[in-house]
């Protein structure tokens, strides 16, 4: 079983009122999508809009298709207000803040009755319903409010919990269904012990216990699984081994992993060539200057998106023999439009555009294009013809445009990389480094990528290419399944 927030796939009505069926939204639907097809189970999320309720009142997992994929679905119900407060003041922005360093200390957080009252009676509930959903699933009952047991779950019960929303679910599992072997990716960075001193003691500790119920807990980089090792010794005073990447925790040993999760190459390859994305092309071609910088991003505080187009400002500046001959375009989706730090960074990011546009544009020309729509077609189109691909993050787990960008590009374009993306352990040394906080430094980052040598750029962009290739997502899936067959082999013998 595989339990995230949201399901695989979204529901609107057409015009007759008729239910729609579309992928659903972010990258974890596409490497969650391909673990199930390699190891079908059913998948537990959120019922998020009236369809997915609808559904979930069957109070069992329901099938669902697209696009040749089936899933079998079993959806949680879960009231407005404790999903608001689960979703929209502790785990976004709290969490996320937290694990992405963007919390302005000196402002906020605060912790006031607000956050702790969204804590007990909405991200614990929520853990709950979700605990008692998957144990209902692996026939061991629900996992009550004490986390009772309730019987043992089958011999080879996998429960695969995922990311930052779900931090509470794996004791309540463990509790109910004793015999499952539960395993948790999460896909954010893990920030360093200070960071969690944000929390109160009780949240915080309850954050490391909820993932130390688990029999492995994973990340992308052997960087963020140190940090957790970490957190752990500086936090509850536990026993780590860093060599192992083990911490001994209840009479058990918990394995603490990295597997950095990719895309799959082929798929996306052939998903750029078809019709729409041809479309989306020509209107790219015919708008397009002698030079393309693009960046593609949910409009998040975490992809730095501001500090770019200062750099990009800052770039035009010390440049002016390049204006009229460059088109930055920005390809950003929106996210996240009922948390109010969203709302104040969309109209930061469009204020610092109209301001570099009035600073640096003329009537024939201006020099960012910035679109703010979720139009997948228009990306492959702009992956395909980039000279250069901005990926400047503060902090990210991974960043998976770092990779669909070079494996579909045709001209060689260059890889602009934030030393602080889970990407840069793979593909730091192929690509023009940047520290996100160094404006001049991406400046320079910007010409350096442009007037780079042919030779250099094809030998860059093609070792991105061989290491995409290598490490895709099958290798993540088997990875990660190689590593639960080792330790339940270990246990037993």
């Amino acid at each position: 079983m595989v339990a995230a927030n949201r399901g695989p796939v979204s529901f609107r009505n057409d015009p007759s009122g008729e239910p729609v069926v579309t992928r659903g939204p972010g990258g974890l639907v596409t490497v969650l999508t391909e673990l199930l097809r390699k190891h079908p189970g059913t998948w537990v999320a959120t019922a998020v809009g009236d369809e997915e309720e609808r559904l979930a009142a069957a109070g069992r997992a329901v099938e669902v298709e697209l696009d040749g994929d089936a899933y079998r679905v079993r959806y949680v119900a879960v009231a407005h207000d404790v999903y608001d407060k689960y979703y929209n003041i502790i785990a976004n922005p709290m969490l996320w803040f937290i694990q992405h360093y963007l919390w302005d200390l000196g402002r906020h957080p605060d912790i006031s009755p607000n956050e702790v009252d969204a804590w007990e009676h909405g991200y614990l509930p929520v853990q709950r319903f979700f605990a008692e959903a998957i144990a209902a699933e692996l026939g061991g009952g629900a996992a009550g409010a004490g986390g009772a047991a309730a019987a043992a779950a089958g011999p080879g019960a996998l429960v695969m919990l995922h990311d930052y929303h779900l931090y509470g679910v794996a004791p309540l599992v463990r509790a109910a269904a004793s015999g499952a072997f539960i395993h948790q990716f999460v896909h954010i960075p893990w920030a360093q012990s200070d960071s969690w001193l944000v929390l109160p003691e009780d949240m915080r500790k309850a954050v490391f216990t909820g993932l130390l119920g688990n029999d492995v807990v994973a990340f992308h980089t052997r960087h963020y699984a140190v940090n957790f090792l970490q957190g752990c010794r500086d936090l509850l005073d536990l026993e780590v081994d860093e060599r192992r990447l083990a911490v001994a925790y209840e009479g058990r040993e918990v394995w603490v992993r990295a597997y950095p999760v990719s895309i799959d190459p082929d798929e996306l390859r052939r998903a750029a060539t078809a019709q729409r994305v041809a479309a989306q092309e020509r209107s790219l071609l015919q708008r397009r200057r002698e030079l393309l910088l693009l960046r593609v991003d949910r409009l998040d505080l975490s992809k730095n998106i501001i500090r770019g187009f200062v750099a990009f400002d800052r770039f035009l500046d010390l440049h002016p023999e390049l204006k009229d001959r460059i088109t930055f375009l920005a390809l950003l989706q929106p996210s996240r439009e009922d948390v109010e730090e969203y709302v104040v960074y969309r109209e930061r990011v469009t204020r610092i555009v109209e301001q570099i546009n009035t600073k640096h544009g003329n009537t024939d020309w201006m020099p960012i294009d910035l679109r703010i729509e979720d139009n997948f077609p228009q990306t492959l189109a702009a992956y395909r013809h980039y000279d250069a691909l901005m990926v400047n993050a503060i902090f990210d787990g991974m960043n998976l445009v770092a990779k669909e960008g070079p494996v579909v590009n045709t001209r060689d374009g260059v890889l602009i990389l934030s030393e602080n993306t889970g990407a840069f352990e793979e593909l730091g040394m192929f690509a023009v480094a940047v520290n996100p906080f160094d404006i001049e430094q991406q400046a320079a980052a910007i010409y350096e990528a442009l007037t780079m040598p042919a030779a250099e750029k094809h030998d860059r962009a093609e070792a991105i290419r061989r290491v995409v290739d290598i490490n895709s997502i099958e290798k993540w899936v088997a990875a990660q399944f190689d590593d639960i067959t080792a330790k339940l082999s270990a246990e037993s013998g």
